[in-house]
């Protein structure tokens, strides 16, 4: 305070008599920008180092828990999905999940990020797959549909997937049922609170 002050009383001895309401509105400003500069708060904590790199990364999807995140990089030379596990912090290895001279993208989780619902291309036309990361094997969703596909969602518990589709020559929304017995992504306590839940 005795800094702003001293501040103060040196402008206000350069300033003619005529000049007294801008003094008091400059020591004003000045109180508040200095206020202002040493009250703000520290910025959200963020893992942007862990990705600071010369790859692409980009399309990112959080599994439900918040414990993983997905990705699409081309870190191994190819254009497709990571799988990074924000506890341990460290990628997550997903066998036969990305293959060669395919393009996977546009990445989605369930709850706990046992599922991944994807969209995958070789070059004759896209498919959407869900990879198992228990089972580690990919399952191709769209087999018997005609067009093209963008944008796939999977609920949180890994049964029902949300997709666009150009089957009819535009886009529309087509859900899909995987059945009453897909294992279950979301734990079992969680979802006897929910459904007691009103």
């Amino acid at each position: 305070m005795e800094v702003l002050l001293d501040i103060a009383v040196i402008v206000n001895r350069d300033l003619p008599e005529n000049k007294v309401w801008f003094k008091g509105g400059f020591c004003l400003v000045l109180f508040a920008a200095l206020l202002v500069g040493c009250s703000q708060a520290e910025p959200p904590a963020t893992v942007s180092a862990e990705f600071d790199s010369r790859y692409s990364d980009e399309q990112p999807a959080l599994s439900g828990d918040g414990h993983f995140l997905a990705l699409v990089s081309n870190r191994d030379g190819n254009r497709g999905i990571l799988l990074y596990d924000r506890k341990q912090r460290q990628m997550v290895s997903l066998p036969r999940l990305n293959r060669q001279h395919a393009i996977a993208e546009s990445p989605s989780l369930s709850y706990t990020g046992r599922y991944i619902v994807y969209v995958t291309s070789d070059g004759v036309r896209p498919e959407i797959e869900l990879y198992d990361r228990v089972l580690q094997q990919p399952q191709v969703l769209t087999a018997g549909y005609r067009g093209w596909f963008r944008n796939p969602s999977v609920s949180p518990d890994g049964r029902y997937i949300a997709f666009e589709t150009g089957e009819r020559g535009q886009w529309d929304i087509e859900v899909l049922d995987r059945g009453p017995n897909v294992e279950s992504d979301v734990p079992d306590e969680l979802r006897s609170r929910l459904s007691s839940s009103p």
